[in-house]
């Protein structure tokens, strides 16, 4: 290992005895792989055994990495997304030096670094957690996009592929973004070794059927014989020197490579070998062959990013207003104020208002196209690089990338995802285009945050604070304007709420965010001209929740009455709810929300049809205080 600038160029001479000592490593890698396995009693060895030589020539031939020094700016980027392969990637590992053989045999082993399916929370050396197939190739792309575009660094991202996860769309989604972007720093290996978990893949063999999709997508192809070290350096020198284009390598493997008994056999995936000795032994017993991997390509140091304060846009009291508004005003202001950030979208920009930031700093702004699963998969590539990333789409449409979601969260990803047109209160599109799930999916999410604004001011300031979290968190901005409540001043502490009603004669609560505070006000003024004095919470902060407030109201007022735009399961209510789970006395909890599908109408009729508007409000108050209709 060294980080200077030497390496092994792909038009080195490659004679004969090199061609010999690969394929030695390759078997190498196939021991290793066994034996992490066999230790573990657990694992995919024949899926990394087909790939092996794959490995070793990038390995020893290709990659430019500093394993001392994983931040180095000019080391190359590697993706395994075919993560079940991790004995692989360990035994890759090892024998550049970066693990002991002692490590290596602690393969999925409590408290080992070496988990079943690799990730950055373990490993410094690992840019993305894998594992729910289809995510490499998306995240690859992310990051070759940040060495292109944004950081205009000399690495390459190699991405290795199983061929079974072709089947999934996010795939090709990245593909098209790839070619579209000209990433010709990217280069997929595809591992065609034919068979799945359960049998033969779609397509077998038949590279070309994967050779006529990659071209149509505009990426440069060369196939080659997976186990052919010496065709494998060609075909790798090949992709690299491609420009213009993103390439690709489509390997022809056989599974189980090396011993009879597993060899292109069925049956055996995600099973260690049955008699790993006889195995070993047949594969020419144990090596420990150490590999000098190339250097990083020079690289200057990226500078320390511009972080300021930003001068956030304000708004009057009283001032009408719509929240997606003023997500895209504040992210512009944002990324004047801070280098670090960047945005992307799903080619609804003039909708959820990050146009704004497109057109103030457009070198670092990401059209994504209606390809809600690359968008997320781009913020994450983006994210690993050290970019504060801001996605956004309908809060609908982000159901598509929730896989995503969740494995940016393994990854202990840092994403800031804002769904806009959230609710019934969009009015006359309909259900197809209202995000109704999103705040359950996101409080789902480990570790996430879910801020739920609702006036200007208030998401100016939580769009402004989003970026210096951590974790996955979600901002649900609305379509509709609305009054702006709150001062240019006023602070919104993550985990905390507003009071906007209070006194000591409440007998009931009221809790709201978004567009139902605002129907929640209503009421309250209702009620109190009916002689009915009743508390008003603002729980912007859907997650974490604010647990000292909810549980004073409930002390004080006896009942809380939650009203959401959103699903009943999993939003608001719940989110109240989990305020008492901990043991303390819970209050009586009444949950208004969206029961029914709703169907096209204005704003004002959806609110009333789903019984979450004003006099909904008023209604279940009376009720619940037992003061019936007045006269």
């Amino acid at each position: 290992m060294h980080s200077d600038d030497r390496a092994p160029a792909p038009t080195d001479a490659f004679d004969p005895a090199e061609a010999a000592h690969l394929a030695e490593l390759g078997q190498q890698l196939r021991v290793d792989s066994v034996r992490a396995a066999a230790a573990a009693g657990s694992g995919h060895p024949t899926s990394s055994m087909s790939a092996a030589d794959l490995m070793a020539v990038l390995l020893a031939r290709h990659l430019r990495y500093d394993f001392a020094n994983p931040g180095h700016p000019g080391n190359d980027r590697f993706v395994l997304s075919k993560g079940h392969a991790s004995p692989l990637l360990y035994a890759a590992y090892k024998a550049a030096g970066a693990i002991d053989d002692q490590e290596l045999l602690t393969f999925r082993e409590h408290g080992s670094r070496l988990e079943g399916h690799p990730t950055p929370r373990r490993l410094p050396w690992v840019e993305t957690a894998t594992g729910s197939l289809g995510q490499g190739l998306p995240v690859g792309v992310g990051i070759a996009l940040s060495g292109k575009r944004l950081e205009k660094a000399p690495y390459r991202v190699w991405v290795l592929c199983g061929d079974s996860e072709l089947a999934e769309g996010s795939v090709w989604e990245a593909a098209e973004q790839a070619s579209f972007e000209h990433l010709d720093n990217l280069t997929a290996i595809v591992d065609v070794n034919r068979l799945g978990q359960r049998g033969e893949t779609r397509h077998g063999h038949d590279l070309d059927a994967y050779a006529r999709r990659f071209k149509a997508f505009g990426w440069h192809t060369v196939e080659v014989d997976g186990h052919d070290t010496e065709a494998i350096e060609r075909a790798l020198g090949e992709a690299s020197s491609t420009v213009g284009q993103p390439a690709v390598v489509l390997a022809r493997t056989l599974k189980g490579r090396g011993v009879a008994a597993a060899e292109d056999k069925e049956g055996l995936h995600g099973k260690p070998l049955k008699d790993a000795e006889e195995a070993i032994a047949e594969l020419g017993g144990e090596r420990d062959l150490r590999v000098e991997v190339g250097g990083p390509r020079e690289a200057p140091e990226r500078p320390a990013p511009r972080i300021g304060e930003p001068e956030l846009p304000r708004w009057d009291k009283g001032e009408e207003a719509a929240t997606r508004d003023a997500y895209g005003a504040a992210l512009a202001a944002l990324g004047t104020a801070r280098g670090d950030v960047v945005a992307l979208d799903g080619e609804v920009s003039d909708s959820t208002r990050a146009e704004a930031f497109a057109k103030e700093h457009p070198e670092r702004f990401f059209e994504c196209y209606i390809a809600e699963q690359q968008l997320i998969a781009s913020a994450v590539g983006l994210a690993a690089r050290g970019w504060v990333p801001y996605a956004s789409t309908f809060a609908a449409f982000l159901s598509r990338a929730y896989d995503f979601v969740r494995m940016a969260a393994v990854s202990d990803s840092g994403l800031n995802v804002v769904g806009s047109h959230a609710g019934v209160s969009i009015g006359q599109d309909g259900p197809s285009q209202m995000g109704l799930e999103d705040l359950a999916m996101f409080r789902a999410v480990h570790g996430s945050t879910v801020l739920y604004p609702c006036d200007a001011n208030q998401t100016a300031k939580l769009v402004a604070g989003m970026a210096d979290l951590t974790g996955i968190r979600y901002l649900r901005t609305s379509r509709g304007k609305g009054p702006v409540l709150y001062g240019p001043d006023e602070e919104f502490p993550v985990g905390g709420s507003k009071v906007l009603r209070s006194s000591d004669e409440d007998r009931l609560t009221l809790v709201a965010a978004g567009v139902t505070v605002h129907e929640a006000l209503k009421a309250a003024d209702e009620l109190a001209r009916e002689g009915v004095a009743v508390r008003v919470v603002d729980l912007y902060s859907v997650k974490p929740v604010d647990r000292e407030t909810l549980r004073r109201a409930a002390s004080e007022t006896g009942c809380l009455l939650t009203v959401e735009d959103h699903h009943e399961e999993g939003g608001l209510g719940d989110a109240v709810a989990s305020a008492f789970d901990d043991g303390a006395p819970s209050p009586r909890l009444v949950r208004l929300g969206v029961r029914s599908m709703p169907g096209s109408a204005s704003p004002e009729e959806q609110l009333r049809e789903a019984g979450i508007d004003a006099a909904s409000i008023v209604a279940s108050a009376r009720l619940l205080t037992e003061q019936g209709v007045p006269g």
